[in-house]
């Protein structure tokens, strides 16, 4: 048994998504580890992670949307606004989504679908620097 550890760094624009399988899929494959478990884990609480399609933008977008009709920024029922009117809603979109994802790998890659990507979503408006850390286990 093996185990492989990395740090994906992320700049975020501001709340949206940001698809990084590609990076996930090159580092696995890399590792030189064909069949295991990758664990992916973003190491902050107003952002998340999802597997979700890659396939048509709009499924994102409409994430977006559900997420802004959910959990408007400045909603007066949130007391924690210490960084802003965006503060509490960012956590609680965290707290709907994932803040850790677990893949199975296969021959040397996630098995992800056809139409799956792993994605970060950024909650908060202001761009950020993002780190998601990945451990890789197996043989």
């Amino acid at each position: 048994m093996r185990q492989e550890g990395h740090e994906f760094s992320l700049s975020t624009q501001g709340v949206g998504a940001i698809e990084f399988t590609d990076e996930v899929c090159l580092w696995v494959g890399e590792s030189g580890i064909a069949n295991g478990l990758l664990t992916l884990h973003v190491r902050h609480t107003s952002a998340s992670l999802v597997i979700m399609e890659n396939a048509d933008p709009t499924v994102m977008e409409d994430l977006q949307r559900f997420f802004d009709r959910l959990t408007p920024h400045g909603d007066p029922l949130y007391h924690h606004t210490a960084e802003g009117p965006d503060d509490m809603p960012a956590h609680v979109r965290t707290a709907l989504t994932m803040s850790s994802l677990s893949i199975p790998v296969v021959d040397g890659r996630p098995t992800l679908g056809t139409w799956q990507g792993i994605w970060l979503l950024e909650h908060r408006t202001r761009p950020h620097q993002r780190r998601v850390a990945a451990h890789l286990m197996g043989e």
